[in-house]
């Protein structure tokens, strides 16, 4: 599995939770809930939802992410992190402090982490974003998250809107889409799949 960060909220899109984004978090959150069963905890809707101080910055949690790759190969259990951070612990995953400790839960060290965080900032995940935003568009990978097995050198896009909520169904999916996809010769390598968020 390689998964590939675009960004949603970057540059001039990073900003502070307003009225607008509450509202329109709220709404959809409650539509996830209901189709995927996603807990979404108080401390998320009662306390982060409404701290106006909160900054809506896709960069430093994609950076930790980077990080937690390249110290232990770890870039997917910290997304678990973040994601549980933001919608269930209701923290502020822009701060450096907060990803720092996210790090240490993985058994991460945490100024190893914190010197490679600053490394991976501004210019490197800035390319980190912008290649996968390109792969994206070569792919027509329409937008976040999206699936995309590769076998024998050969992208197929997956739907995952008919297995919200069904998680193991959709691992079986996976499972036959990389088990029986036809590798030609002399491309032995195993099929892969990359994820954007």
């Amino acid at each position: 599995m390689q998964w590939h960060a675009g960004g949603l909220r970057i540059g001039p899109m990073a900003q502070p939770v307003s009225d607008a984004w509450q509202a329109m978090s709220m709404q959809h959150d409650a539509r996830i809930a209901q189709i995927t069963g996603q807990p979404f905890g108080s401390a998320y809707t009662q306390g982060l939802l409404n701290d106006r101080s909160a900054i809506l910055d896709s960069a430093p949690p994609i950076t930790a992410m980077l990080a937690a790759d390249e110290l232990g190969g770890r870039g997917l259990d910290m997304l678990l992190q973040l994601q549980k951070a933001h919608y269930v612990d209701g923290l502020h995953i822009a701060s450096e402090t907060v990803l720092v400790s996210l790090a240490g839960q993985l058994g991460l060290p945490g100024e190893r982490f914190r010197k490679t965080l600053r490394q991976l900032s501004g210019p490197m995940v800035q390319r980190h974003m912008q290649a996968s935003r390109g792969l994206m568009e070569k792919l027509g990978a329409p937008g976040y998250p999206s699936f995309v097995v590769e076998a024998g050198g050969q992208f197929k896009r997956l739907t995952t809107g008919a297995y919200l909520g069904r998680p193991t169904e959709f691992a079986e999916r996976l499972k036959t889409l990389t088990s029986t996809a036809s590798i030609r010769p002399g491309q032995g390598a195993p099929a892969r799949v990359a994820a954007s968020h």
